[in-house]
């Protein structure tokens, strides 16, 4: 298969379309994440439908002292990687293609989720990235537009501006890529040294340890639930290695879903030993949230979770999360 490389939604509306269009949406310097998206994308067309990855640099959605001058632009590799993944079509418009007037006058408003973790840390940021995300989606006319899971907020108010606003594309979310060592990919790793590299580690590293104390939680009260007596209870819990929570193993059974705040505090004491590494991790935030609104969820919270994170190390803001779900099914 031959990728083209196309400039302009004049030419991309021309191309016969037969099945289905599936569109992968990027600033470029595409790496493996990009390309799992690529991937799933061809899967979801089919062999008669088509994939279109779109490489724009968006101005709207760089604060001030953000990076939009340094960003990398490396279209011929991203051509590349693309045309390797199964994509039909690269989209590398002008910036006076997708903004031929100027800025926009009128824009997409995240409303107040927008307002919340990422947006209180970069104000503006989501107005422009659902901005041009509505723009691209009638530009390049999708049946499907598909969003890494790392950048949760971003997918999730994706979601609702499709939703509130009833655009006519389904929205698909694939998993985070990670490299071998746990961190995730992202376009900004090639900027850590490697000593800043070690550093970031701790992101990923928080995510586990809270995901690991949410699964023994879990499993510690689907175990309780089997045995009713408070003797018996004890010896169960301590029989899979839970020491601490078999002292108490009636507050363990009482405890519904889980404790979001447990899995807060494990995440937290990973970020607080990075914070004294040379050089240091410096966290901006740690956030357990409903997906539907990105608020902080309660102790008595069930369904699905999203553990985020994000921090500085040197010059470098990165951001990963975990999805987590309390109160599995008895």
């Amino acid at each position: 298969m031959t990728t083209i490389l196309l400039r302009t939604a004049g030419e991309l509306h021309a191309r016969t379309r037969g099945g289905r269009r599936a569109v992968v949406m990027t600033m470029g310097a595409l790496h493996e994440g990009h390309a799992s998206l690529v991937r799933t994308a061809r899967d979801l067309a089919g062999p008669d439908g088509e994939v279109v990855v779109t490489v724009f640099v968006n101005p709207l959605q760089f604060g001030a002292g953000e990076d939009l001058e340094r960003y990398p632009r490396t279209l011929d590799a991203d051509v590349r990687i693309a045309e390797q993944a199964g994509a039909d079509v690269v989209f590398a418009p002008a910036v006076d293609e997708v903004y031929p007037g100027g800025e926009p006058q009128v824009r997409i408003t995240a409303g107040p989720m927008g307002e919340r973790l990422e947006g209180s840390s970069r104000p503006g940021h989501f107005d422009g990235m659902l901005t041009v995300v509505a723009k691209l989606l009638h530009l390049t006319r999708p049946d499907t537009a598909l969003f890494g899971q790392k950048d949760a907020q971003q997918l999730a108010l994706i979601r609702r501006m499709v939703r509130d606003l009833n655009f006519g594309v389904e929205i698909v979310a694939v998993p985070t890529v990670r490299e071998d060592d746990g961190l995730a990919l992202s376009s900004r790793n090639r900027y850590l040294s490697a000593k800043e590299r070690h550093t970031a580690l701790a992101l990923s590293q928080a995510l586990f340890a809270g995901g690991d104390r949410h699964a023994a939680q879990e499993a510690l009260r689907a175990r309780a639930r089997e045995v009713p007596a408070t003797h018996a209870r004890a010896e169960a819990l301590s029989a899979i290695g839970e020491s601490r929570a078999a002292a108490d193993a009636h507050a363990v059974a009482k405890a519904s879903p889980g404790n979001p705040a447990a899995v807060r505090a494990a995440a937290r004491m990973v970020l607080d030993e990075a914070a004294r590494l040379d050089p240091p991790l410096e966290l901006d935030y740690l956030a357990l949230v409903d997906p539907s609104d990105f608020t902080e969820i309660k102790d008595d919270f069930t369904g699905e979770a999203v553990l985020a994170v994000a921090a500085r190390v040197g010059t470098t803001r990165l951001i990963d999360n975990l999805p987590l779900t309390f109160g599995a099914a008895s």
